[in-house]
C-alpha cells in the first residue's frame, strides 16, 4: 500500500505551498483517481512519487518503508502528460532498450503484449503510430522497469473517444498486476474503474467516494 501523510512541497520562488499537508492511502493493485483543475498540484505530485522532485515536509511509504527520492524512482514509474514528445528511439525496439541495452526479446515481446501491440513491427517508428499506440508504448516503456506503482499523468488528454475508451480498458487491465494513480482533470471514463477517489484544489487533497464524484461530473 502507497501511504502519504502530511506531504507538502513549497519552493522558495512560490508565496503559497504548491501542496499543502496532503494524506493518501492507496491499497496494492487498485486505481486510484485525483481529480482537479489545471494548476491545482497534480503535475507537481506526480513528479514528487516518480522521484523528480523532493517535498517539502511531510512522508512517503510504501508498505512500511520510508522512502526517498532514489526508492520513488525505484518504486514507480510515470507516464508523462503527452508522452510522445519524449520519445528518443527512431524505432519501438529502440525506444524500448533505452537504457536497457542488454534487454532480451522474450520481454520486450511481454512489455508490448501486455499494452496490446505485439503485433506492430519492431521497427516501427514511434512517431508513425496513432495516438493511442504512443500512449500504450509509453507504458509499455514503463513496465520494462517493473515498477511497483504507475503514475500517470492526463493520460486520455488530446485522445478521441474511440482511444480514450481503449486506454481506459487497458488501464482495468493493467491494475490486476499493478497499483496505478491516475490524475486528471477530465476524468469520466476514469472513474468507471477507479477504486478510490479523491479531489485537488490549491493544492489541498481530500477524498471522495467515487459514486459521489460520478455524480458531480454526471457519468
Amino acid at each position: 500500500m502507497l501511504h502519504i501523510r502530511n506531504l507538502s512541497y513549497h519552493p522558495p520562488a512560490s508565496v503559497q505551498p504548491i501542496l499543502a499537508n496532503l494524506d493518501l492511502d492507496l491499497p496494492a493493485q487498485q486505481l486510484g483517481v485525483i481529480v482537479g483543475p489545471s494548476g491545482s498540484g497534480k503535475s507537481t505530485l506526480m513528479d514528487i512519487l516518480a522521484g523528480l522532485a523532493e517535498h517539502s515536509s511531510g512522508s512517503i511509504f510504501w508498505r512500511e518503508q520510508e522512502l526517498n527520492l532514489l526508492y520513488l524512482q525505484q518504486l514507480c514509474g510515470i507516464v508523462f502528460q503527452f508522452p510522445e514528445r519524449h520519445f528518443c528511439g527512431g524505432t519501438i525496439l529502440e525506444e524500448l532498450r533505452l537504457g536497457h541495452p542488454d534487454l532480451k526479446s522474450d520481454r520486450v515481446r511481454e512489455a508490448l503484449q501486455q499494452v496490446g501491440l505485439e503485433n506492430l513491427s519492431l521497427q516501427t517508428s514511434p512517431q508513425a503510430m496513432s495516438g493511442g499506440q504512443q500512449r500504450r508504448l509509453a507504458l509499455a516503456v514503463q513496465l520494462i522497469r517493473q515498477p511497483h506503482i504507475l503514475l500517470l499523468d492526463e493520460p486520455t488528454a488530446g485522445l478521441d473517444w474511440s482511444m480514450r475508451r481503449q486506454l481506459v480498458s487497458l488501464l482495468a487491465q493493467l491494475k490486476q498486476n499493478w497499483t496505478l494513480l491516475v490524475v486528471s482533470h477530465d476524468a469520466a471514463e476514469l472513474l468507471e474503474i477507479a477504486d478510490c477517489a479523491w479531489q485537488i484544489d490549491h493544492g489541498k487533497l481530500r477524498e471522495v467516494p467515487v459514486a459521489q464524484l460520478k455524480a458531480q461530473i454526471k457519468i
